[in-house]
């Protein structure tokens, strides 16, 4: 027996989601396909658990500041297993408003997997089929694994919410985001940690930057080792010791070992070749501006893309998706310019528009570059010596804003509301004359020389 939709969704994460609520609320009847939980990589394995240990570790870390002010409270450890069930029940508060959210739409959920038999037609585990003009891929993707000797030795980044303890000695392999965000939260609580990257730390952010966060990092006791190439893991007496054959020798041992060497998507199961969709050479769904694959009625966003593989990036790609297919907005789509990201590392990082290498590329000598180096206040209270860098880059005579690049406490934050002025296209006169808000952070970036 085969039921008929307007949309099919494949995937309840993040993107999936937000396509099948735009859908409905459109009036289109959605069926949602997910055999896991609602809300994805995102809530359960990556964004929401991943905030909530980096707030555990700046509160540790502010334990630390507060008895330098004169708090008569001694810093103590993290209790894990308590911390774990505290997120545990905030992300089954987050579940329990998505199956209530989704009946209200009348978005109907089916907790099963399927697989492409037509264009327009997918069959789920218990041999049912479901068939819709337009069929949504956004199915995300999971940590990669190597094939090296000792791999199941460590632990990928899914495996570390379920710790219910601090590794006292951890190596991180891996120099992106993953991988510098759980190096700094896990130092925070309290880890030895070492990190061995191939190439430089975030190949996407401003090489400036993202030196000054390596100095910092230095600075908390994170040992980064660069041009590293691990072969192989192996146990031995003493813990996990790691084979890098760009020094001919072992590291470690250590107590746990974080393998964070990227994301690889989730289209093998699909049945895509059948259908004829195309896919890169890393099993991405290739899309175009549109999200529209190279078959009709067949699309694709998020992770599973490998486009801007952000929780913002699939949630407003699948709104403008719903609004094209349904919403009668011909023109509805994500412009992938000028997306803002942020890295939760200790401090956070963040990046809207170009680096300063990217600027000069396109724009050479036309390109000018301000910055802003200073020590925030409450760093300074406690005598921390460490400075935020606040940075902007510049295009041509009249100073077009192509780029803001911030490392310090509070640039999570602050970045949002910048980035929807460089997306209007602000000059540096217009942050000149705007009035600053004192004392904090935010105006270096409306003071800078």
């Amino acid at each position: 027996m085969t039921a008929s939709h307007d949309l099919i969704v494949l995937g309840a994460g993040s993107g999936g989601l937000a396509t099948a609520f735009r859908a409905a609320k459109h009036g289109a009847r959605v069926a949602l396909l997910e055999p896991r939980e609602l809300g994805g990589t995102c809530v359960h394995r990556g964004c929401v658990p991943k905030k909530a240990m980096w707030i555990a570790a700046q509160w540790a870390q502010e334990q630390h500041w507060a008895t330098a002010l004169g708090f008569a409270a001694q810093p103590g450890p993290l209790d894990w297993r308590h911390f774990r069930d505290v997120r545990a029940a905030y992300i089954e508060r987050i579940d329990r408003r998505y199956a209530e959210r989704l009946q209200q739409a009348g978005v109907e959920v089916v907790p099963q997997a399927a697989h492409f038999v037509a264009r327009d037609t997918v069959e789920l585990a218990d041999g049912s089929r479901r068939q819709a003009p337009h069929v949504v891929i956004a199915t995300g993707a999971r940590p990669r694994t190597l094939e090296i000797p000792g791999f199941d030795l460590g632990l990928v980044s899914d495996d570390i919410f379920a710790l219910d303890a601090a590794p006292r000695r951890v190596a991180i392999v891996g120099g992106g985001y993953i991988a510098t965000e759980f190096a700094g939260l896990l130092r925070a609580l309290g880890c030895r940690v070492e990190l061995l990257a191939r190439g430089r730390l975030l190949a996407g952010f401003d090489a400036e930057v993202v030196q000054a966060l390596r100095e910092q990092m230095h600075g908390q006791g994170i040992v980064v080792h660069l041009g590293t190439d691990v072969r192989a893991a192996r146990r031995g007496d003493d813990g996990i010791v790691l084979d890098d054959a760009a020094v001919a020798s072992t590291r470690g041992p250590y107590d746990a070992v974080l393998w964070a060497v990227g994301r690889s998507p989730n289209t093998e199961s699909l049945g895509l070749d059948a259908i004829g969709v195309t896919l890169d050479g890393k099993g991405h769904v290739a899309t175009d501006v549109w999200q529209d694959t190279n078959v009709a009625g067949i699309h694709a966003l998020g992770d599973v893309t490998g486009r801007h593989a952000l929780t913002p990036v699939a949630v407003a790609a699948g709104r403008a998706l719903a609004d094209r297919l349904f919403g009668g907005q011909r023109d509805a789509r994500l412009d992938y310019d000028n997306i803002p990201s942020v890295v939760f590392s200790k401090p956070p990082l963040g990046r809207v528009g170009l680096t300063e290498d990217e600027a000069r590329e396109r724009h050479g000598e036309a390109v000018r570059v301000h910055r802003s180096r200073f020590t925030p206040m409450a760093w300074a209270l406690v005598g921390k010596r460490e400075q935020s860098l606040m940075k902007l880059v510049c295009v041509g005579e009249d100073e077009r804003v192509v780029g803001i690049h911030l490392l310090g406490p509070g640039a999570d934050e602050m970045l949002q509301g910048f980035a929807v002025a460089l997306k209007r296209g602000i000059c540096k006169r217009d942050l000149d004359a705007t009035v600053a808000i004192h004392p904090t952070s935010a105006e270096e970036l409306v003071l800078m020389d």
